[in-house]
């Protein structure tokens, strides 16, 4: 059987991973979890601005509506983003990975997803030429995410990245200059970019710092994994702050809460003078996931 703890020692079956997977899916895509729901409580207790209020208001309502017919939370459902993380004596099936991807096809036709898939080669899948996939189950996952940990149970979490965010996301390097008030600053100045040029605000801001680009994007969907709306360490909560200091508000009519919290997540460094930052600015309905445990 499968519970949302998991119980150790019991063997996990193909078809427990296709239906689980598919199910994490479907309700990453169309529930809130209560951290959400809290934050965007507090933030409407505490907005002034009558069209900020109004905003925030539809925005709770477009939730509980989702969650109750079970319709996505947003119009453009996202690229599915799997991160499992896999205990050193969890026993797999044979076959693990297939029916990870497998259920992320299953779900995405239940749910339903946009159709996004481009079609054709490589030339023709960059211009758009060829046209889309009109099943919704034929857009790929992005490349799963792993992670060893100790135990004996596995973990999966789907996360649906929509696109606009991407638009306005950047890996880039910083100077640090031993000071971490410097790489704040630069972290703080590329939010405020970001966040002003979204749209589909208050946003949940989540950054990834590394050693390379490819360690740096990583650890950032490792944050928006973990993240917590309603615990935010210090660091975090300084960049939500400047970022709400900006003004820009609720689909940026003006307001106190552009950005309802930040997550950071910071990776070994090396001995180097730059650290290797990377910045998604999530929509409003961000981080849109789910994980189940088995």
């Amino acid at each position: 059987m499968l519970t949302e703890e998991g119980e150790p020692g019991l063997a996990i079956t193909y078809r427990q991973v296709v239906e689980a997977v598919q199910e994490t899916l479907i309700e990453a895509s169309t529930c809130w979890r209560a951290d959400q729901m809290q934050k965007y409580a507090e933030a409407l207790a505490r907005e002034k601005s009558e069209q900020a209020r109004w905003v925030l208001e539809t925005m709770i309502e477009n939730f509980r509506v989702a969650a109750h017919r079970k319709l996505p939370l947003c119009d453009d459902t996202g690229i599915p983003h799997v991160f499992a993380e896999i205990g050193d004596g969890a026993q797999l099936p044979p076959g693990f990975f297939a029916a990870v991807e497998e259920g992320v096809v299953l779900g995405l036709r239940r749910l339903p997803g946009r159709p996004m898939a481009v079609l054709g080669d490589e030339v023709q899948r960059i211009t758009q030429s060829a046209g889309l996939a009109e099943d919704p189950g034929a857009l790929a996952p992005a490349p799963i995410q792993i992670r060893r940990v100790p135990g004996d149970r596995v973990k999966l979490t789907v996360l649906m990245l929509g696109g606009g965010p991407e638009i306005r996301g950047k890996t880039m390097r910083v100077f640090h200059q031993h000071s971490l008030e410097v790489v704040l600053a630069e972290m703080v100045r590329w939010a405020r970019e970001g966040t002003a040029k979204l749209g589909c605000l208050p946003c949940v801001l989540a950054f990834g710092v590394g050693r390379t680009n490819l360690e740096a994007a990583s650890l950032t969907l490792e944050a928006m994994k973990d993240g917590d709306c309603t615990v935010q360490s210090p660091l975090e909560q300084r960049i939500t702050g400047a970022v709400n200091r900006s003004g820009i508000g609720p689909l940026g009519l003006g307001g106190q809460t552009t950005a309802l919290a930040t997550f950071v997540k910071v990776g070994p460094q090396r001995a180097s003078g730059v650290r290797i930052i990377s910045l998604r600015v999530g929509c409003c309905f961000d981080p849109r996931r789910a994980s189940v445990v088995f």
